[in-house]
């Protein structure tokens, strides 16, 4: 049964694949079908559409043009390390968030509060410029022996989510809670500036309140002028004046007295 189905599809296949039979050779193996003939169409000795040369760089030559790409950049294995990147793409600090521009406009706009606010400064909302406030200030105080840095960071994010609901129920337009914390982290920098001076000079005195009253009236003012410029809220910044000078007050009191230490009772 098997014999005859093997060559009734031997005798099928034959209809479409005719071959010439070989003589059987001793020493060589698997001689089952005969070498294509000189003049046979398929698979040639050489075909017209691939003639050409590949260079190194990935060029292809031929008689009726030339085609060329860059497939692996030139230069050095140093190259590998580089930060110039793709043609095109942006750089690395871009991609990050990190505008120096951006950080050095919202920074002037915060220490001259006087000039008329932009109500598209905080559109590019970022930070890369609130951290480093933050870090700063923490670094001075810890220098000038104040360890606050658990106190900054449960400040900030209670007062954060505390402007961010309150502005959201004022407002008309609504604000997301990323530029909230963005504003406040900008607008943090004169505190930063007291910070140092509390390195070199003792804020427990009559000099200290006043830089700290000082402070707190400028961040107040400056954050308060950014968040009615952008939600459109003029009719309502002293309203919205005394939570925010309530938030930075806190910060001026860890950089006067030293909370914290020792039995946990402020020095």
């Amino acid at each position: 049964m098997w014999q005859e189905n093997n060559a009734a599809y031997g005798a099928s296949s034959s209809q479409y694949y005719p071959q010439q039979p070989v003589a059987p050779q001793p020493g060589v193996p698997l001689q089952f079908y005969a070498p294509s003939p000189v003049g046979s169409t398929f698979y040639s000795g050489s075909r017209s559409s691939l003639d050409g040369h590949v260079g190194a760089q990935g060029s292809i030559q031929q008689g009726g043009g030339a085609y060329s790409g860059n497939i692996q950049p030139t230069g050095g294995w140093w190259t590998a390390f580089g930060t110039g990147g793709f043609e095109g793409e942006p750089p690395l600090l871009e991609e990050l968030g990190i505008n120096f521009s951006h950080i050095r406009a919202k920074s002037l706009a915060v220490l001259n509060p006087l000039r008329q606010v932009d109500e598209h400064i905080m559109d590019d909302a970022d930070l890369a410029g609130p951290l480093l406030f933050v870090f700063c200030f923490g670094t001075f105080l810890l220098f000038s022996g104040k360890p606050q840095f658990g106190y900054i960071y449960g400040v900030g994010v209670l007062g954060s989510l505390s402007i961010y609901t309150l502005l959201n129920l004022m407002s008309e337009k609504g604000i997301d809670a990323y530029r909230v914390v963005s504003v406040l982290g900008y607008c943090l920098l004169p505190m930063v500036a007291v910070g140092a001076l509390s390195v070199v000079v003792t804020l427990d005195g009559t000099v200290g309140y006043l830089l700290s009253t000082l402070s707190i009236l400028w961040c107040t003012y400056a954050a308060s002028g950014i968040f009615t410029a952008v939600l459109r809220m003029s009719d309502q910044r002293f309203l919205l004046a005394y939570p925010i000078g309530l938030l930075y007050g806190c910060f001026a009191l860890l950089s006067v007295f030293n909370v914290g230490v020792g039995n946990g009772s402020a020095k």
